[in-house]
């Protein structure tokens, strides 16, 4: 060895100098089509949930070293590519152009996210070397940023559209049960963050890879290990639930009365049954039950014959409101309690800033399919006190409202869920129905109670507190299900703290992101200097 030989490099510095050079351009976006194109078979009706890491971490490769236009145009292509595949659903009565202008908004956010993840890979990595910031610090920041941007789209404007988010594709997996602990939200980050990780894996040189991808395993064996929070049982309740196969939803034709009358012949199963609960779907009674005679007659000879009291869907109205609201019927006393939903779906069951949007529509044809604006009770209890429980109601799009969830618990102490939808409007086959149920299997995994999700055509099904589908009925056909549900008083960290873990995370995120800014800036002046 000569004197001028130098001597062998430390860790942090190989780590330093063998780092992989950012994607070109033309591979950078074969990774960002690549991770939108795969994302959605983690979701069901595909189920494949371990691919939400790949293709996250796909993301997160394509958005390395990039400018921020590009940064934007990058993560815009997986938003688009990703939504137009997840959620084509909406095009059955709809067509295409809700979906290309939904499908848009949410590329948008994600356009947005991917800037602020090229800036904390332009700012974050060189400060962040070795195996602590690489293989710990780096991925919680990146998988705190893509938790913002997710928390940001799920509820800006008008109440967000918090589909897809990356906890809604662990409904099957192990890692369900760590909503219980974290919430939506916590699973998000974790997932993003693992994804982050996998991500610096392989871009660091190969001579490592054994500890690195040692490190990987072993994070995500962690967290698939992670068991429910436990959730105490304190009673039980015995619940029926009607699927009466009406395809009649609020933008297909409907012939008066019978929806009602389907569900009437399909709850004629339940005859001599005891149940001290029966629960029929959204709209399953028509328009303005609770003021319509021959309605509520109807209903009182169902409740009378079994016996029990009934949560069914109907539409009311208040003056010139108009709600999408649950009815709690008690046989002989007609309706005794009304829920309004507080989260209707925007451009879907009202139209915001209709004096903007309207012209629009009516341009493009589809104004005829929002003729009405339901209105928001933000004052309307989620919750009825029925068969001697507390049971928290969501109807349809309420049940991916992390807020409204935590709501029927935390202030109500909701010791079941009954979660009634329409789903008729999405068509046969349509992967919306399957959707919607992962994100109820969620819901009762993170709250620890039993959801009864019943549709008009399905997926109707009876989910158990640690997300498990104990009962479920095939789509299209009218059936009942008959089960003897649990009851719990349990509050978990993730209904107690989801709000203030997302909060945090975003926080934590977003200083973290703009310290770096700061810290860049400073060296910057002091190079000029």
């Amino acid at each position: 060895m000569t004197a001028t030989a130098r001597a062998p490099k430390s860790a942090p510095a190989r780590l330093r100098t063998r780092a992989r050079q950012p994607l070109p351009t033309a591979y950078a976006l074969a990774a960002a089509i690549l991770g939108g194109a795969i994302m959605p078979f983690a979701f069901q009706p595909f189920d494949l949930w371990p691919l939400i890491v790949p293709a996250v971490a796909l993301s997160f490769a394509a958005l390395r070293g990039r400018t921020l236009g590009a940064a934007f145009g990058i993560g815009f292509l997986t938003g688009a590519i990703f939504f137009l595949l997840h959620i084509q659903w909406i095009t059955v009565y709809l067509g295409a152009v809700p979906l290309v202008a939904l499908t848009a908004w949410m590329a948008v956010w994600w356009g947005l996210g991917g800037m602020a993840i090229a800036l904390a890979w332009r700012w974050g990595e060189p400060r962040m070397q070795g195996p602590l910031g690489a293989f710990i610090l780096m991925p919680l920041l990146l998988g705190g940023l893509w938790t913002l941007r997710e928390s940001l789209s799920s509820s800006v404007p008008w109440g967000g559209f918090a589909w897809g988010r990356l906890a809604h594709s662990q409904a099957s997996s192990p890692l369900a049960d760590t909503t219980s602990w974290v919430g939506f939200a916590g699973l998000t980050f974790l997932l993003a963050a693992v994804s982050a990780l996998v991500t610096q894996l392989v871009l660091h040189h190969r001579t490592l890879l054994r500890r690195r991808l040692t490190i990987g395993a072993a994070a995500l064996i962690v967290l698939a290990a992670i068991p429910a929070f436990p959730v105490e049982t304190t009673g039980q309740l015995r619940v029926g639930a009607v699927q009466g196969d009406s395809e009649a939803g609020l933008l297909a034709p409907r012939v008066p009365g019978q929806i009602i009358d389907q569900h009437v012949d399909a709850t004629r199963e339940l005859a001599g049954e005891e149940l001290d609960l029966l629960v029929w779907p959204e709209n399953a009674a028509e328009f303005y039950a609770d003021e319509t005679p021959a309605t509520l007659a109807e209903l009182d000879r169902v409740t009378t014959g079994l016996d029990a009291p009934l949560v069914v869907g109907t539409v009311t109205r208040d003056g010139d409101d108009t709600y999408n609201a649950l009815l709690q019927v008690e046989p002989g006393e007609g309706a005794v309690a009304e829920y309004r939903k507080r989260h209707p779906v925007p451009f879907a069951e009202y139209l915001p800033e209709r004096e903007f949007f309207g012209p629009i529509l009516e341009a493009l044809g589809l104004l005829q399919y929002i003729p009405r604006d339901f209105s928001i009770d933000p004052t309307s209890a989620n919750a009825f006190d029925v068969a001697g429980v507390s049971a928290g109601v969501a109807i349809c799009f309420d049940i991916i409202d992390d807020r409204l969830a935590r709501e029927m618990v935390l202030d109500h102490g909701a010791e079941i869920i009954l979660a009634p939808t329409n789903n008729a409007d999405f068509g046969r086959g349509s992967a919306e129905n399957v959707q919607q149920l992962a994100i109820a299997q969620l819901r009762a995994a993170e709250a620890g109670r039993a959801v009864v999700n019943v549709s008009t055509v399905g997926t109707s099904a009876m989910i158990g507190p640690d997300g498990t589908v104990i009962d479920r009925l095939p789509q299209y056909e009218p059936g009942t299900m008959l089960e003897q549900l649990p009851l719990s008083t349990t509050v978990t960290p993730g209904i107690r703290l989801g709000a203030w873990i997302d909060l945090a995370l975003c926080i934590g995120a977003a200083l973290a992101l703009a310290g770096l800014g700061v810290a860049r800036f400073a060296e910057q002046r002091r190079a000029d200097a």
